[in-house]
């Protein structure tokens, strides 16, 4: 169980970080999940644990109440998930994974930015992907790692990696057990402030960028990317040592 090092990379490395961005990321996934059938969190489980995730990721109570309203106000907005995978600079990769309205938008402008930046080009699908997983990651401040290993597996939670550094807890879990392994967290510890509460990809092997020339164009790409309206999610495996 040694990942710790490299999800807290991968953390470092997110583009969602941007409140704007990160608001606008679940104002979508609130609203896909309150449309997907009741927008009622007590008879819709997907909305109840969007609006957790939500929360966790210190979402305000009004983001999350506008985009349920707008749900319940009939407003028709079909919202495709959509993904694109590339390479960037010095042997690096990266996942953006979209939420839009219109997917030949979606492609351009995310082939748009790769064409931008140097040793950067976009890519077949499935080129990337194969070298990332899908989890459920969960950062906070916890040290047992026996208490917490019992109360996922009471849940039957698929666990891949529990790690502790320096009073904070990393746990994995396999992507499909999102939800149950948020509410054996939450169980286990009621008050629990999350540094990261997500459904995520993260790679097998990651890569550490030295050159300027890389350095910057990969900076670059993150940053055009996360600046692109569709764009919900962007992963790579590439690294920038501090």
């Amino acid at each position: 169980m040694g990942r710790a090092h490299e999800v807290r990379a991968a953390s470092m490395a997110k583009t969602a970080a941007m409140k704007s961005k990160l608001y606008s990321r679940f104002g979508k996934e609130l609203y896909i999940a309150a449309k997907s059938g009741v927008p009622d969190p007590d008879m819709n489980l997907a909305l109840k644990r969007k609006i957790a995730e939500a929360k966790s990721n210190q979402v305000p109570a009004d983001v999350i109440k506008r985009a349920i309203e707008k749900a319940k106000g009939g407003t028709e907005e079909n919202y495709t998930e959509c993904r694109y995978e590339g390479f960037g600079p010095g042997n690096s990769t990266v996942i953006v994974d979209c939420l839009t309205d219109n997917q030949n938008r979606s492609f351009t402008d995310v082939k748009t930015c790769f064409n931008k930046c140097h040793n950067c080009k976009i890519a077949n699908a499935g080129s990337v992907s194969y070298n990332y997983e899908h989890v459920g990651l969960f950062v906070f401040p916890y040290e047992d790692e026996e208490a917490m290993l019992d109360a996922l597996m009471e849940a039957e939670v698929d666990v891949q990696d529990i790690t502790v550094e320096d009073g904070t807890m990393t746990v994995t879990t396999a992507f499909q057990d999102f939800g149950k392994g948020q509410e054996a967290i939450e169980k286990l510890i009621p008050e629990v402030e999350f540094e990261i509460c997500e459904a995520t990809m993260l790679p097998n092997e990651t890569v550490t960028l030295t050159d300027p020339e890389d350095i910057e164009a990969f900076q670059k790409l993150i940053n055009m990317l996360n600046e692109v309206d569709d764009v919900n999610k962007v992963y790579t495996n590439g690294r920038i040592e501090e």
